[in-house]
């Protein structure tokens, strides 16, 4: 990604140009997550980072840096432990070809309880529509930007800028962006992004691998699939992007329970 589009990098000057000629703001919605023994555990916020990098330097706006604390499911053990998201999520279906044993997965240091991640987004879209912006764009991890979609509209109504997502329902054609855990999708999108980074000799060469679910990324986790699903999703948001800069309503989908 371009330095010149990340917030962090960017000088007040740098800032006046970008935001006059695009008031977008992009916020990687990121965890340090397991996802399995092949992914990065930086994954979710990588894959929404790259996105939104490119779609700055298609459309314009700036690209916040990566969140890396989200909520998520939990679940307090007899003993006062906790466990968080993955950790148990297939104890609700035990008898998935998917399921494994409850388990604390190594190296998440992500969640954060939803009405603390709450304060921080309002506080955050706050800055931002003082800054100027009118659009905020954000995507990532599933509890997080599900989260968004839940209330994009009361931030809107109380900050006066429009909230999206990059959010779509599953297509004959193609699968939504970062729509799993762990598994095929999110494999070839990180794939794609850095393949260094991706270790697919970590996985089972029979089994369902630990602490995912999806399609099977050993069949359909490649960098060409990657890079398929990548390029509609650029093309996809860098039209809904324009359109609501253009003063336009864009298709959009959003979240249903």
């Amino acid at each position: 990604m371009k330095r010149e589009v990340q917030y962090k990098y960017i000088t007040p000057g740098m800032f006046k140009k970008r935001l006059a000629e695009a008031p977008v703001a992009y916020l990687p919605l990121g965890t340090i997550e397991w996802h399995g023994e092949h992914l990065p555990l930086g994954a979710d916020g990588i894959q929404s980072e790259e996105l939104f990098g490119m779609l700055a330097e298609d459309v314009g706006g700036i690209v916040l840096p990566m969140l890396f604390c989200a909520p998520d499911a939990k679940k307090v053990e007899p003993d006062g432990s906790e466990k968080y998201g993955m950790d148990f999520w297939f104890e609700k279906d035990p008898d998935s070809f998917m399921a494994y044993p409850t388990q604390q997965l190594p190296g998440s240091i992500y969640y954060m309880e939803e009405e603390l991640f709450a304060q921080m987004i309002f506080s955050i879209v706050k800055q931002l529509a003082r800054a100027g912006f009118k659009l905020v764009v954000m995507h990532g991890h599933g509890p997080s930007f599900i989260w968004v979609e839940k209330h994009y509209q009361e931030l809107e109504e109380r900050f006066g800028v429009r909230v999206i997502t990059c959010y779509m329902k599953d297509k004959p054609e193609m699968k939504g962006y970062m729509s799993d855990h762990a598994a095929g999708n999110e494999t070839m999108i990180t794939r794609a992004l850095y393949p260094e980074l991706v270790h697919m000799e970590n996985l089972p060469k029979e089994g369902w691998p630990l602490g995912m679910f999806g399609e099977d990324p050993r069949v359909v986790g490649t960098e060409e699939n990657g890079w398929k699903l990548i390029n509609y999703h650029r093309e996809r948001m860098g039209k809904v992007i324009r359109n609501i800069l253009d003063g336009k309503e864009p298709e959009l989908d959003h979240w249903e329970e």
